[in-house]
């Protein structure tokens, strides 16, 4: 046994403790540690490639010797067999030596021999050591050299070539928790079934076949120290050869890389959040991700309960410390199907109690952790027997609630609960919950934002365009609006029918340039002067004269707003007016397309109109073009969006729309549809508007005229006229205040105008009296005193009639006076 404590301290010069003091410490790279195998007769049988680097011997030469040979001195042998008495007593020794190296100098060394034994109870000798020559002798001290392998903070083990631990250190024994004793000759499957152990030692496997180490190769798992508890190592493996070049043995080293893990896991879980909550701006659907998110990945159970405000998209009140505010719940997922945990569904108010853990949240503005749910459970008992029944049921155990805050405003509460899960929440499990909340809470509070504004976009659309459609008796319409953004619903285009006086019928489509809200705003100002222009009953090319004056008033006045300013520039408009009684339609153009016009034999055709330039240039006059309508004729009035696709050109538009038109005998509101779907064959790339109009004319059984001299003998025999015609109609109640309107236009005109005086009555929707008169002198309604003799004529029509005007004609004025009809018996 002499001989064999003799072999193992061979070659090593001990150098006397105390020199340096205890508290040095010395780092020791065991990366680079020369590492020799010495059998229970001294002899080498393991020689690896860095104790070839660090002494210069290579294997061939050194295995089969006896360990001896490394003396650097002959004095040296004594000290050597001293120290193979003390591995014999302890298993194993630490400190400083001398070696020779193959060129005859000596290495200082700081060295550790540790004890392997096999299955068959044989010793054999791990000597490990690394060249201290370039660090003083001062700065080591025995103890850390003792703790060199053994204590080392790095797992380490050598296998046998078929893998069964012959040696292991002790902080690979503290990882597994299993005795060092038990774990020598067996297995790593026989005492860690928390780990892939076919996995590791496929590895090891690789390492021995290939000679190549395995260099931090990763995995997660529990062992006996703490099993329920998940831990991650990363491991390295090398083979140890002997002097043919057979692997003796593989040697692996271990640190537990936990922390790290878990931080990768929390971020690529916080990447993995950001991809999936949030991806649309809808308040309920963001909430329902985060929940959905959630589960499994960090509870069994998730509850997002929001503040109403913020699902009406309101800003919500800042906590009072007093009132709670109205909850509802906006999301919730379980690990079990259907969410049966809950107690209210999605959407449904939440009942929440002062005392209860959520509103302890709330008030607070803190996330509150309860692993246990001891002080959760007591909160919940006395108020809300319901919630606490189901989390006996269920078996809730821990508890995080966190608070859903964004830009200094509190929008809701989040609540994550473990039920399946064994472990209870930690802090770190708190803090990943207020991270994915903290995310998701600026997804929530953007989409508040955005359908607060996209509501107020909507309300505004909705002002802007016209609520119903009407072309009385006279046009039968139909119309399509498509926004670019049809989520948004806010564009540019815009059209309107507008009645006017004499049962006539003014239809309009326009294009402000761009999209949006911008676009959206000025086109309700340009809508809004039509309105205004078409009250005044101007003809079309005056009307587009007029609104082109109003462009470019706006552009001036807006020219430090490049967004308003140049949506207005460059607007089309098309304004056309429908005479039932005459069976035309006066049309003008501002750089607006040209409308379809089908005939009652379903013939198309787009009549050539004055283009006339676009709103704002302010260059050419606009003129206006007359067209016959006959009963049952179509119009169809569109922007440039429908016939200029992202796939066609106009040719190629106005060829389908000529297609689409010729059917159209169809009701007009499918034949809208037709229309729509057989243009708009991609996605927009414009606004597109599109108004329908079948005429409808009055034949003479609505009208009547008369022609009459400029006499004042005549007024009585027009008042006779307009009763007789009453009668016909079958409208004698309208006769008294028809009499007065006739006779006070009547001598109106010939007080006040000049040459022979025309009187017509409609029936329409409306009884119309019109009085036109060769003069071109604007009537104007007075207020005479009490003692005035006349002056009163307007203002007895004004007081009789339900609505009167004045329009222009080309040989003078008109003025008419409409009287509601009386209700159907």
């Amino acid at each position: 046994m002499e001989r064999n404590v003799s072999a193992v301290g061979t070659g090593v010069r001990v150098i006397p403790q105390g020199i340096a003091p205890a508290e040095t410490h010395v780092p020791f790279d065991m990366a680079d540690a020369a590492t020799v195998l010495v059998d229970a007769e001294g002899i080498i049988t393991g020689w690896t490639p860095a104790a070839e680097r660090l002494l210069g011997y290579p294997a061939a030469e050194m295995v089969k010797q006896p360990a001896r040979v490394l003396l650097a001195a002959p004095e040296d042998a004594a000290k050597a067999e001293a120290i193979g008495a003390w591995c014999r007593a302890h298993g194993g020794w630490g400190g400083l030596g001398q070696v020779r190296h193959r060129d005859g100098r000596r290495i200082d060394m700081g060295l550790r021999i540790s004890a392997m034994r096999d299955p068959d109870g044989e010793t054999s000798w791990l000597v490990s050591g690394v060249d201290v020559g370039s660090i003083p002798s001062w700065a080591l001290s025995g103890s850390l050299l003792q703790a060199f392998l053994t204590r080392s903070p790095i797992g380490m083990a050598v296998l046998s070539p078929d893998l069964r631990y012959v040696w292991i250190n002790d902080t690979l024994e503290r990882y597994g928790g299993v005795p060092r004793a038990e774990r020598l000759g067996s297995r790593m499957g026989d005492f860690l079934p928390g780990l892939d152990t076919e996995a590791i030692e496929a590895r090891m496997r690789q390492a021995l076949e290939t000679g190549e180490p395995v260099i931090d190769y990763e995995y997660r798992g529990w062992t006996m120290a703490e099993p329920g508890s998940e831990h991650a190592y990363s491991t390295s493996f090398f083979r140890l050869d002997n002097a043919e070049g057979r692997p003796v043995g593989v040697c692996y080293m271990a640190i537990d890389v936990t922390d790290r893990w878990r931080a990768r896991e929390r971020l690529a879980l916080l990447n993995e959040a950001g991809a999936r909550i949030g991806g649309t701006l809808d308040v309920l659907r963001t909430a329902q991700e985060l929940a959905d998110f959630a589960v499994e990945r960090l509870a069994d159970f998730v509850t997002v309960d929001l503040v109403e405000d913020v699902l009406r998209g309101e800003e919500p009140a800042k906590p009072s410390g007093e009132t709670l505010p109205a909850f509802r719940r906006a999301g919730q997922a379980s690990i079990r199907e259907g969410c049966p945990e809950s107690i209210a569904a999605p959407g449904e108010p939440i009942a929440v109690f002062p005392s209860s853990p959520l509103a302890r949240c709330y008030f607070s503005g803190e996330p509150l952790l309860d692993p246990v749910m001891g002080v959760s459970i007591d909160a919940w008992s006395g108020d809300d027997p319901a919630r606490t029944a189901k989390l006996r049921e269920f078996g809730m155990h821990s508890l995080m609630v966190t608070p859903i805050g964004a830009r200094g405003a509190l929008l809701g509460v989040a609540s994550f609960v473990r039920s399946r899960h064994p472990d209870p929440f930690e802090e770190d499990d708190l803090l990943l919950a207020e991270e994915l909340v903290a995310r998701a809470a600026l997804c929530v509070d953007n989409a508040r934002r955005y359908s607060r504004e996209h509501a107020a976009a909507l309300a505004l659309q909705r002002s802007l365009l016209p609520h119903a459609l009407s072309g009385g008796q006279a046009l039968e319409v139909a119309s399509r609006y498509l926004p670019t953004d049809a989520r948004n619903g806010v564009g540019g285009d815009w059209f309107d029918v507008i009645p006017l006086s004499g049962a006539r019928v003014a239809l309009v489509v326009g294009d402000v340039v761009g999209h949006g809200i911008t676009a959206a705003a000025t086109m309700g100002r340009l809508r809004t002067a039509v309105h205004t222009l078409a009250d005044m009953d101007l003809p079309p090319d005056e009307l587009l004269a007029h609104l082109d004056d109003l462009v470019i008033r706006l552009t001036e006045e807006e020219a430090g707003q490049e967004g308003v300013a140049a949506a207005v520039l460059g607007a089309t408009c098309l304004y056309a007016v429908y005479d039932p009684v005459t069976q035309r339609c006066t049309m003008a153009r501002a750089g607006h397309p040209t409308p379809a016009v089908v005939d009652p034999s379903g013939e198309v055709s787009f009549p050539p109109l004055p283009a006339g330039p676009p709103l704002g240039l302010g260059s050419l006059p606009f003129e206006s073009a007359e067209l016959e309508l006959p009963d049952g004729s179509l119009i169809a009035l569109y922007t440039d969006g429908l016939i200029e696709g992202c796939d066609q050109d106009i040719d190629v538009g106005l060829g389908r729309l000529s297609n689409a038109l010729r059917q159209s005998a169809r009701p007009l509101e499918e034949l809208c549809s037709t229309v729509v779907d057989a243009l708009l064959t991609s996605p927009q790339s414009d606004d597109v508007a599109l108004l329908l109009a079948r005429t409808h004319g009055l034949d003479s059984g609505h009208v009547v005229s008369w022609d009459l001299p400029s006499d004042p003998a005549v007024v009585a025999g027009a008042r006779s006229l307009a009763v007789r015609r009453l009668a016909e109609w079958g409208l004698e109640d309208l006769a008294t205040t028809t009499e007065l309107i006739v006779s006070e236009l009547v001598t109106n005109a010939i007080r006040h105008g000049t040459g022979p005086i025309r009187l017509r009555l409609i029936r329409h929707e409306v009884l119309i009296c019109e009085v036109a008169d060769t003069s071109s002198t604007s009537p104007r309604l007075r207020h005479p005193r009490t003692t005035d003799e006349g002056g009163r004529g307007l203002f007895l029509v004004a007081q009789l009639a339900h609505r009167w005007g004045t329009r222009y004609t080309e040989g003078g004025k008109l003025i008419w006076a409409e009287q509601d009809l009386p209700e159907p018996v």
